[in-house]
């Protein structure tokens, strides 16, 4: 920890099931405390312990969707991330006409101006030929001078993994595209095993514990 820069840090949650994290704070109390570690003892404010049903990685989603921890984090990426994706999803569930999700779909749908918010993983950023990173750095800009919301997820965390699942791209809209938009779309994603249209995948995705 004498490496982190908690200056730049906004929260750092420690969940667990039980009383492990209870257990890690106190410990990282003492430490701090017998190594003179003022990083880590002058932002313990910093620090919030939280309960999850289990210790894996997707217990994540879990503990951002308690109330009193998106409080902690609000105005933070993660929150933004977090309800971006939630509120995705819950518009794929309930008005599914003001939702796109894949590149050509996406696409069509930015350059009519119909992109509110954009969820884009920054795995596409890292493809190895310069030219698909720039189509993606030119879609940002355009969603963005078109008075949208771009957030860029990382695959690291649970959110962008779940993004990851729909070809890493993903948008809220602000009207339903035209049908015949709709069909181009979907005719240019068919056969397209990665553009994440697959009903299954998207009922998995809404209902996890399922």
């Amino acid at each position: 920890v004498q490496h982190i820069d908690f200056s730049v840090v906004k929260c750092l949650l420690i969940a667990s099931p039980g009383f492990v994290k209870d257990g890690f704070l106190q410990y990282l109390k003492e430490q701090g405390q017998k190594q003179d570690l003022k990083g880590v003892l002058e932002h313990l404010p910093k620090f919030v312990a939280c309960h999850c049903s289990a210790g894996h990685k997707h217990a994540l989603k879990e503990v951002l969707s308690d109330p009193s921890v998106a409080a902690r984090l609000e105005n933070t990426k993660a929150a933004a991330e977090n309800k971006a994706l939630t509120d995705f999803f819950q518009m794929l569930n309930n008005q599914p006409e003001r939702t796109a999700y894949g590149e050509a779909h996406v696409r069509r749908a930015c350059n009519i101006g119909a992109i509110d918010t954009l969820m884009i993983s920054d795995n596409l950023f890292r493809a190895p030929d310069p030219a698909v990173r720039k189509k993606y750095v030119e879609l940002v800009e355009a969603v963005k001078d078109g008075g949208g919301t771009a957030l860029i997820f990382s695959t690291m965390h649970v959110t962008g993994e779940q993004l990851q699942k729909l070809s890493g791209l993903a948008a809220i809209l602000r009207f339903p595209m035209p049908e015949e938009e709709e069909e181009a779309a979907a005719e240019e994603e068919e056969g397209d095993d990665d553009s994440g249209d697959d009903w299954d995948l998207i009922a998995e995705l809404l209902n996890p514990s399922k």
